[in-house]
């Protein structure tokens, strides 16, 4: 990828690889397309989707998206290993425009406790790797993992032999989050003025916030140079999380006069929405101080401050909340809607024809328009997310709840019919309370002993007639599966999150019992 502009910063985003391993579970392939989807629109120049290598669906969900994506490049991450290598042709073979990302560690902790392998071996992998990479894209990037703690010397001759050998983007990550701002940018100064060949790459960060530093570093080391920011969306990632994609986008646009004209492509009005999204999808509530997106971002809660902003905003707000994409939703779609205002909005929030089952759609947002009477943008984006959930293979659907609860006199009941396969069962009981009723009846009717770990409520939109989305995390052998559901009826949604983990610990199953009988035949 060439950058015919010396001042703009191309933003790598890197919330489906690097944020993704951070999440307590994979996300399925139709999940990692939306949020790709997402982050094209949102302007992203270059998206890391996978690592082809770590599994066949890995490969599949790459491939999907890269052919898929129309302006966006689609990278694919692999080790300084052939196999590795042609995992990522594989997920890109035939394909226009993709990037390899290739990698190994050059610090000495890593090169003699994790590789056990001495620099001179580690140099020569990582040259071989790059040429390899060579052979099947012109743009390859490679990675000195741990850079941030690898010696200057060694750093500058792993650098100008990655140049060498084809590397068209060098990456130098403080993988660990270990330095400070005014080391880091040391780091990157030097290398611009030791590395004879520099000019002919693009010079890239990766930093981790381990100690809090990753957007203050990544800011540094393009102030020094760099014309590349890794990042994730929400800062999800390894540990403490990478760089904030909104964060190092919004102060390179609010402080241009300070960089010096260095600006990204990215669609700041888009931030707000790329935030919820992915945080959905993820299953990763923003925290409400979160920097440019957390709820309290433009709240003010201080007399001094509230009095101030009603005199001139610019007093106590640097930033308004409609430049990243924070305002009220205008469309109104009721329940005398038609197909076509659906696919308008849709389009609208990014989703191409094709991409969604525009029927299936269409029938859920009648029931929930006709339960809410207004349904907003914001409804449309949850509803495609359920929609892509309930495509995988189901086991248990509900096909009718009933529930009795009130005061202190009254015991909760709840008649639960789940339709089971191609049987539908009933089940009625009693509870601590109308959730913990309902839910004795699913695991009775299901066959499934679980154990409750986690019940979440969150609501979807705002105002009264937001929707509730429940969120469990239950236990069954040991093993954690996640359940989602979504209704105006919080009781509904319980009941179709604990089916929803239900269905997940089926699906389970059936691939340990697929698994057992291929191995029965490999023993035979």
């Amino acid at each position: 990828m060439s950058v015919k502009d010396k001042n703009q910063v191309i933003i790598f985003d890197t919330t489906l690889r690097d944020g993704e391993q951070a999440l307590q579970q994979s996300l399925s392939i139709k999940q990692k397309l939306q949020i790709a989807l997402v982050l094209e629109q949102l302007g992203v120049d270059v998206i890391e989707a996978g690592f082809p290598i770590s599994s066949p669906g890995d490969l599949e969900s790459v491939r999907a998206i890269a052919k898929a994506l129309k302006t966006s490049v689609c990278c694919g991450l692999s080790r300084a290993v052939d196999k590795d290598i042609d995992a990522c042709h594989e997920a890109f073979k035939g394909l226009d425009h993709c990037r390899i990302h290739t990698f190994i560690a050059t610090s000495d902790i890593h090169a003699k406790s994790k590789l056990r392998k001495s620099f001179s071996d580690i140099l020569d992998m990582a040259v071989h790797a790059v040429k390899r990479a060579r052979n099947y894209t012109d743009d390859v990037e490679f990675s000195c993992e741990d850079a941030g703690r690898t010696p200057i010397d060694n750093l500058c001759a792993m650098v100008e032999a990655a140049i060498k050998a084809g590397a068209t983007t060098v990456n130098i990550p403080d993988t660990v989050g270990y330095t400070l701002p005014y080391e880091w940018g040391n780091i990157i100064h030097t290398l611009f003025n030791k590395v004879p060949n520099i000019d002919k790459a693009i010079i890239s960060v990766h930093c981790h916030n381990d100690l809090g530093m990753a957007t203050a570093n990544s800011l540094t080391g393009v102030l020094e140079g760099a014309r590349q920011i890794e990042c994730c969306v929400n800062g999800l990632g390894e540990r403490a999380g990478n760089t904030s994609l909104e964060e190092v986008v919004m102060a390179l646009k609010l402080r241009e006069g300070y960089t010096k004209g260095l600006y990204t492509n990215i669609i700041s009005t888009n931030i707000a929405r790329a935030s919820q999204v992915v945080s959905g999808i993820c299953n990763e509530p923003v925290p409400s101080h979160k920097a440019i997106v957390g709820s309290n971002a433009f709240a003010h809660s201080s007399g001094i401050h509230q009095d101030g902003v009603l005199k001139n905003k610019n007093t106590y707000e640097i930033l308004t909340p409609q430049s990243v994409g924070f305002k009220e939703n205008n469309m109104h779609m009721t329940a005398r809607s038609g197909r076509h205002m659906i696919k308008a909005v849709l389009e609208k929030l990014g989703y191409k024809d094709g991409t969604y089952d525009l029927d299936s759609i269409y029938s859920r947002f009648l029931k929930l328009a006709d339960r809410k009477g207004q349904v907003f943008d914001y409804d449309l984006e949850t509803l495609m997310f359920f929609s892509h959930q309930e495509e995988e293979e189901t086991q248990f659907t509900l096909d009718n709840l009933s529930v009795v609860s009130g005061d202190k006199n009254v015991l909760p009941t709840a008649a639960v019919r789940l339709k089971i396969g191609k049987r539908t069962r009933t089940d009625s009981g009693t509870g601590n309370g109308p959730v913990d009723a309902v839910f004795n009846c699913i695991t009775r009717l299901t066959g499934i002993k679980l154990e409750l770990f986690n019940f979440v409520i969150t609501a979807k939109g705002t105002g009264m007639n937001a929707q509730g989305q429940v969120d469990v995390d239950v236990v069954y052998n040991n093993r954690h599966y996640y359940g989602k559901g979504l209704s105006t009826d919080v009781i509904e949604a319980s009941a179709l999150s604990l089916i929803s983990a239900c269905n997940s610990i089926y699906r389970a199953q059936i691939i340990e019992k697929e698994k057992a009988g291929l191995e029965r035949k490999e023993s035979k």
